[in-house]
């Protein structure tokens, strides 16, 4: 998926060679798709949506920590996308708008339910960690997740955002930067203070918190949780 909102793989279809001349959504650059939804399309915004949901998806969840949080926050984005499409001006890629609003919503919800936050002593035995989802134990895969949750859940919302969207998501931090509207400068002490507060929650993970940032981090944290609008 390219950021630039490239013709992805089914962009091999040219506009204007769809049946009765009708130009086809799939393979349209992003933002051609909110210009065609602007216009009245019934596909146009769907398409977009479908291109870069997986992406979405996985910045909602690790910044709430929470498959049903995030399927709201998500949600929540993409319906004021959807309504709200002809406030985008074209200063920054469609899709560094879209990563805009999803983490606006996903820092949103958190602020509205406080109560998903924990707060951490720094003993390594009081470690806050979230209860297993289903019946059975959890496996290697299933404890990891729950630890990574369990140290973003430490961070402030702000530095954990920063942190999944730059050490996590693998965005350069000037692009972290447009997504989350602050400077580059704030992004990296953000996760310069994000990292020091949990190394020490992480340190006996294989795929441990990078030094530098632009490495993911906990690969098992993944939009596999499940979800979606």
């Amino acid at each position: 998926m390219a950021s630039d909102g490239g013709t992805g793989a089914s962009g091999t279809a040219r506009l204007g060679s769809g049946p009765g001349g009708r130009a086809p959504v799939d393979g349209a650059p992003d933002a051609e798709l909110l210009r065609l939804h602007l216009a009245g399309d019934q596909e146009a915004f769907g398409t977009l949506f479908l291109r870069h949901k997986d992406r979405l998806w996985a910045v909602a969840l690790r910044i709430v920590c929470d498959p049903d949080d995030a399927a709201d926050a998500l949600q929540e984005a993409m319906i004021s996308a959807f309504r709200r499409a002809d406030n985008f001006r074209g200063d920054s890629a469609v899709t560094t708008w879209l990563h805009r609003i999803v983490v606006n919503a996903s820092l949103d919800l958190l602020r509205r339910r406080p109560a998903k936050s924990v707060s951490w002593s720094g003993d390594p035995d009081e470690i806050p960690v979230p209860t297993q989802r289903g019946d059975g134990p959890a496996d290697d895969s299933g404890t990891t997740r729950l630890d990574v949750e369990a140290a973003l859940r430490v961070l402030p919302p702000p530095q954990r955002a920063a942190l999944v969207l730059v050490d996590m998501l693998g965005y350069p931090v000037s692009e972290a930067a447009g997504i989350l509207g602050v400077s580059e400068g704030t992004v990296k002490s953000r996760c310069a203070r994000s990292r020091a507060k949990i190394l020490p929650l992480l340190s006996h993970l294989r795929t441990g918190l990078p030094a530098k940032g632009n490495q993911p981090v906990a690969d098992s944290v993944s939009s596999e949780q499940g979800g979606g609008a």
